[in-house]
């Protein structure tokens, strides 16, 4: 190979001398880097824990691979955490460590042409930023399920079809214009976090939410719960709500239908399960027959 795999022999390297412990923390981790990174782990060593993000967007982007389960599930050494925000590069075996801007990626790791330019500089696992930024990864991360790899691997397939070829590595997916389908929206974390089993026409319509609001897997309730409020408050056609105003049906299915070239009946669909959503995620109400959508709490 030629220099431009420094990276990756930095990796395989600090990996070979492992003895007890390893431990792969990047946003992006693509399955055959991952395989390549286990073989370099000396059989003796008894847990190899990682951390990664995933999102529909970078998994359909191509900037990582959610099937890195199944060598977790074939390699019983192996933990694989999820952590939303995580955009740290760290790898560790014992008390030596690289920290950097290189992905566990072909690219990133120069192990296919025309990759990036990246830097990982050598550290103690014990330096006190490490430590630091570990125990915060630590308290942000739960433990990544072979449903969850299924379920966000299913939403890139999704955005695929929606928005063409995956973009080039470390650009998200365009993101199509979004409207809530399902609904009955208090199905939705229920279903987002492995709980609820559902009709295969709703939880197809669930799927479609979760593809288009892009919102990462491994999320506690509450941000959950915020991530759909972003998402809602990004649809145009609410932005008189976002200024303290009322908005009432007939003003948004007009609003829908000249923005996204609908028909009145998909219209009114859409306007009805915007309100709910905004009913159960966000403090908004409507009134009954005047169906003005307001702040606040429902008076009886």
């Amino acid at each position: 190979m030629t220099e431009r795999d420094h990276v990756w022999r930095q990796i395989e390297e600090l990996l070979q001398h492992a003895s007890q412990s390893v431990t792969l923390i990047a946003p992006f981790i693509k399955k055959p880097i991952f395989e390549a990174a286990l073989a370099a782990v000396p059989t003796s060593v008894e847990h190899v824990h990682c951390v990664t993000r995933w999102t529909p967007a970078e998994v359909a982007a191509g900037v990582s691979d959610p099937e890195i389960m199944e060598l977790a599930e074939n390699d019983k050494r192996v933990h694989v955490d999820l952590c939303p925000a995580l955009h740290a590069k760290i790898y560790l075996a014992d008390d030596r460590g690289l920290v950097g801007s290189a992905n566990l990626t072909g690219k990133a790791t120069g192990r296919v042409p025309d990759s990036n330019f990246e830097l990982l500089v050598e550290i103690a696992t014990a330096h006190p930023e490490v430590q630091r930024v570990l125990e915060q990864i630590d308290a942000a991360s739960s433990e990544a399920t072979p449903q969850q790899a299924a379920l966000v691997r299913r939403q890139a397939e999704l955005l695929k079809a929606e928005t063409g070829p995956p973009q080039a590595e470390a650009m998200e997916a365009v993101m199509p214009s979004w409207y809530p389908a399902t609904r009955r929206p208090e199905n939705l974390y229920s279903f987002y976090s492995g709980r609820g089993t559902f009709a295969s026409a709703v939880e197809a319509g669930i799927v479609w939410d979760l593809a288009l609001l892009n919102i990462p897997v491994g999320l506690g309730e509450d941000d959950f719960n915020a991530a759909v409020r972003t998402g809602l408050h990004a649809i145009p056609e609410l932005r008189k709500l976002q200024d303290d105003e009322s908005l009432s049906n007939v003003e948004l299915e007009s609003a829908i239908a000249l923005h996204s070239g609908v028909n009145d009946a998909l219209a009114r669909r859409r306007t009805e399960n915007i309100a709910a959503w905004l009913r159960h995620f966000d403090s908004y109400y409507t009134e009954v027959g005047t169906w003005e959508i307001r702040r606040g709490r429902e008076l009886n």
